[in-house]
């Protein structure tokens, strides 16, 4: 009775993940397989074509930019990220900081792309500052460039990177930081082998919930981005929209789940490894742990 119970309480769950998330990618993955229809969709017809189509040299170039910038945005992101994460972490008005964290999550995501346009537009905010400070006759070329895609994409996701950081840090016993510098470290020394060991899970997850939706990023990239920064989430819309070859959109979009979900799975498995080598490298550690007992 238990047992049917419990099975009627998480039915809904499994009913969702089924019709948002299973069977969507069950249909990407059968039409990768299939073959691309005269006039957009696909035919009934088995066929690779799509993947031996990923080998095009542009396509490679584009995975590796996208590549490249997704790793970049997201090593600013956590450069910005840990100190804004460590003042929340150590402030007393922890609520009002992180409020103003999450405001812009009350913003459309468009709005807050245009609003980046107006700032760096050629007749936009710092364009007329840099003009009436006399330091440019001409306007400067900020947008479209991948400089201008990396900065709105680390600023379109530093909150997913604050608040993991944050909820580690806050849970660190600061006193070993005190500990160190008594022990003759330097406020740079404690903070790099004291806490940042500490908080490398906050780190881990900050940089997954980075750069997983960086990497997929289409938004950006198609509205302040030029043509040196065209990334995989536009080359996959521009195959649904512009050439209707579905069968290679859903194998580059396949392609990119599978990497993103190794680069997750991996991730994960190194906790229990660190785990099994802080046991074989402390056998009296094991011995007190209550696996050891037993």
């Amino acid at each position: 009775m238990k047992k049917q119970v419990g099975l009627l309480y998480t039915l809904p769950q499994l009913l969702w993940l089924f019709v948002f998330f299973a069977a969507p990618l069950c249909i990407i993955i059968a039409y990768s397989f299939l073959k691309k229809g005269l006039y957009g969709g696909v035919e009934p017809q088995f066929s690779v074509e799509a993947y031996t189509a990923m080998a095009n040299p542009n396509i490679l170039l584009v995975t590796w930019r996208t590549l490249k910038m997704s790793v970049i945005a997201t090593a600013l992101t956590l450069l910005v990220a840990l100190p804004c994460g460590y003042s929340i972490a150590r402030s007393k008005n922890q609520a009002i900081r992180l409020f103003l964290v999450i405001v812009p999550f009350w913003t459309n995501f468009l709005v807050r792309i245009y609003a980046w346009i107006a700032i760096l537009g050629n007749e936009g905010f710092l364009n007329d500052i840099l003009r009436a400070l006399h330091l440019t006759t001409e306007s400067v070329q900020f947008l479209y460039n991948q400089t201008a895609v990396i900065l709105v994409l680390v600023y379109m996701y530093l909150p997913y990177a604050i608040l993991p950081l944050f909820s580690t840090i806050d849970k660190f016993d600061f006193t070993l930081l005190d500990a160190a510098r008594d022990l003759g470290a330097t406020r740079f020394q404690a903070y790099l082998r004291i806490l940042l060991p500490n908080i490398k899970s906050g780190l881990v997850t900050a940089g997954l919930f980075t750069f997983v939706p960086i990497f997929g990023a289409y938004a950006v990239p198609l509205l302040v981005g030029g043509k040196d920064s065209y990334m995989l989430g536009n080359i996959i819309a521009d195959q649904l929209t512009k050439t209707r070859n579905w069968p290679l959109a859903s194998s580059i979009s396949m392609t990119v789940t599978v990497l993103t979900t190794g680069l997750v799975f991996l991730i994960a498995m190194r906790k229990p490894r660190e785990q099994k080598q802080v046991f074989d490298a402390d056998p009296a550690f094991m011995q007190a742990s209550p696996a050891g007992k037993r």
